[in-house]
């Protein structure tokens, strides 16, 4: 009975809010009991900052864009309200009171990122498609500034990288234990795996580029400290099902950026230099320019197709550029790209604009039984070529200034680091495999604009930021300390 009394508005409200939901529900209005779950996220915002911070890399492989719902426009739910809600209150706060770190600005990650965002901002001006151009800026603002800017604050303590990387990884199991789950319903079949992750992902190629990120990052947790048996367990549960959702996303892409990242482990472990790197490339590169021929007749005589049941024959049928649709028509979105570009060099389409525009540079010879007339596809299948094709020269140096910036830092600040705290080594690898095999990936698809990429890579991005900060700060904080 007391508790009653203390709490009786509080009943009173959740009876009046129960009914209401029960009616909105009869009357097709149900998308308006989210109202007070929106309250709740506002007040945990402002009152749990960096939990809610933190909640964000647990919530993100498990967002669900309603899009798949309206036919309207698409929004992440609930990451990008949350994102965008925090952009807004970490800038109140900033007038307020100064919090983001003074060393953010001397970071060349942010300086590519500035010219990047400044970059889209002038080619937005410019574009053929100015409403979709400025649409597509305010959703990377949402990303960069929660992320890049105001979160090495909290990426300054160790327990909040570790719990970033602990909530993505568990979250993104969950989303691979659901499609194991609905794809052995349908025996494994290879066709069904292009879909079996809905609502979680739009199709297999993100989330095989998803399960691959988190590869490298679970084996890092692992291999980072001795931990105690039960955890061990679960970490070893954890990569056994990461290994079968990589192998059951039927992603070749995913499959060879995981191989690529191991070989970028092998180079950075044994030292060897960029200018040796830089000189085995421009060798390779003279081979393939004056091979090109010949390499183009070997694969058109490549007959494999990415359906066969075969682990090899699938990781083949990667080149095969003759009979397999899939790469077809990820040639003819490339030709599209670089023909939009040649219209456009220096100021592109617009940014988020291809497709709308790349319909019209398509070539005969290049329709495959996938394309379509009208375009209506989706992007350029690359985080090198959209850029060029939608921002011009500048946008695809851009694009490559901050990749640059990216591993240039990273791997810097592995080396760096004192060589006792073995933990941080191990996860900074990790960290950096991960963004391999996304980059990597990113020369066949683009999901930077998706939730499910920009949360986890602009986030260890921060992380990166704001351990190099820890290790040139003279005053090194009690909290940070209390926790290695």
């Amino acid at each position: 009975m007391q508790f009653l009394k203390q709490n009786s508005i509080l009943l009173g409200l959740s009876m009046l809010y129960i009914i209401l939901a029960c009616y909105l529900t009869w009357i097709d209005l149900s998308f308006l009991t989210l109202f007070p779950i929106g309250l709740m996220a506002i007040y945990f915002a402002i009152f749990y900052t960096e939990k809610t911070f933190l909640a964000i890399a647990f919530l993100t492989p498990l967002s669900i864009n309603i899009e798949e719902y309206t036919d309207s426009f698409g929004l992440y739910l609930p990451t990008e309200p949350l994102l965008f809600g925090l952009m807004i209150w970490f800038l109140m706060k900033q007038l307020k009171s100064n919090i983001i770190l003074k060393e953010l600005w001397q970071n060349p990650i942010i300086w590519a990122v500035g010219f990047y965002l400044t970059w889209i901002f002038i080619t937005s001006i410019t574009s053929v498609l100015p409403a979709v151009s400025f649409k597509f800026l305010l959703s990377r603002i949402w990303f960069f500034i929660p992320l890049l800017v105001f979160g090495p604050t909290f990426f300054i303590k160790r327990k909040n990288v570790i719990a970033f990387i602990w909530l993505f990884c568990l979250a993104m199991v969950i989303a691979i234990i659901y499609t194991l789950m609905v794809h052995s319903t349908y025996g494994f079949g290879e066709k069904e795996g292009h879909w079996v992750m809905w609502p979680f992902f739009k199709d297999h190629t993100i989330y095989g580029s998803t399960v691959a990120f988190i590869t490298p990052l679970i084996f890092g947790l692992y291999f980072s400290k001795k931990h105690t048996p039960l955890i061990q367990l679960v970490l070893i549960g954890l990569i056994m099902i990461t290994l079968l959702g990589l192998f059951f996303s039927y992603t070749r892409a995913a499959w060879l950026s995981v191989i690529a990242s191991i070989l970028v482990l092998i180079t950075i472990k044994l030292r060897i230099k960029f200018i040796y790197l830089a000189f085995v490339g421009g060798i390779a590169g003279i081979v393939l320019l004056f091979s090109w021929d010949n390499i183009q007749m070997e694969m058109e005589r490549n007959k494999f197709e990415h359906t066969t049941e075969e682990f090899g024959e699938k990781l083949q049928s990667a080149t095969n550029v003759t009979t397999d649709a899939s790469n077809l028509e990820r040639l003819n979105r490339w030709s599209c790209a670089i023909e939009m570009f040649k219209e456009r060099p220096f100021l592109g389409f617009g940014p988020g604009t291809y497709a709308f525009e790349y319909a019209r540079f398509q070539e005969p010879e290049n329709l495959t039984i996938i394309s379509t007339n009208f375009g209506d596809m989706g992007n350029a299948h690359s985080e090198y070529l959209g850029p060029l094709s939608e921002m011009g020269v500048f946008g695809l140096l851009a694009m490559l200034a901050i990749v640059a910036s990216i591993f240039y830092k990273s791997i810097s600040l592995y080396i760096k680091w004192p060589k006792e705290d073995s933990e941080m080594r191990v996860l900074f690898l990790a960290m950096i495999m991960s963004l391999v095999t996304y980059f990597v990936h990113g020369t066949l698809n683009n999901y930077l604009d998706t939730d499910k990429a920009a949360v986890p890579i602009w986030g260890i991005c921060a992380i990166f930021i704001a351990q190099e900060i820890y290790l040139k700060s003279s005053a090194l904080p009690k909290e940070r300390d209390s926790n290695n």
